[in-house]
């Protein structure tokens, strides 16, 4: 829920008018508004790129992943692990517009660990995937707006733990 449904929420809850703390919050994040947009449309537009390079550093540092017997062992595999990373860098990007972790908890983490346990998927990975997506966007955006969108990529990590 964005700062500004959140404001919107709580103080209908209360009958009251926004507060000034409030209103500051909302102005500071319509303020933000064209940074957060550039962040996501720099992360969509490299998207593959991003992807790739994350998987070949998942890959690199678990072989164990794309050997045999491993979840991303042979051309399906791998494209359905290199799928699903690209599932967590566009719920980053949700994260990042909104200017709020609700959208990446209600859409993608809800069960997460639970779908991978069943598909004896080793959850160590999809994280280590994950910071590779970090890894390689920070290295297309400035040190702002790399700590800006490290907030999403960190919390994804920290919610595959």
């Amino acid at each position: 829920m964005s700062v500004v449904t959140k404001s919107i929420v709580n103080a209908d809850a209360e009958a009251r008018y926004l507060s000034p703390g409030e209103l500051d919050r909302i102005k500071s994040f319509v303020t933000s508004g064209e940074r957060r947009l550039r962040i996501a449309q720099t992360l969509t537009e490299s998207r593959e790129r991003i992807v790739k390079q994350a998987g070949d550093q998942l890959f690199q540092k678990r072989p164990d992943v794309v050997s045999p017997g491993g979840n991303a062992y042979g051309e399906q595999l791998t494209a359905t692990c290199l799928r699903d990373l690209d599932y967590y860098l566009r719920l980053v990007t949700y994260g990042v517009v909104s200017g709020d972790v609700t959208p990446i908890e209600e859409i993608g983490l809800v069960g997460v660990k639970e779908m991978y346990g069943s598909l004896g998927t080793p959850i160590g990975a999809v994280s280590e995937g994950v910071r590779g997506l970090k890894n390689a966007a920070s290295s297309l955006l400035s040190g702002e707006d790399a700590a800006e969108a490290g907030y999403y990529f960190d919390y994804v990590i920290g919610a595959l733990q």
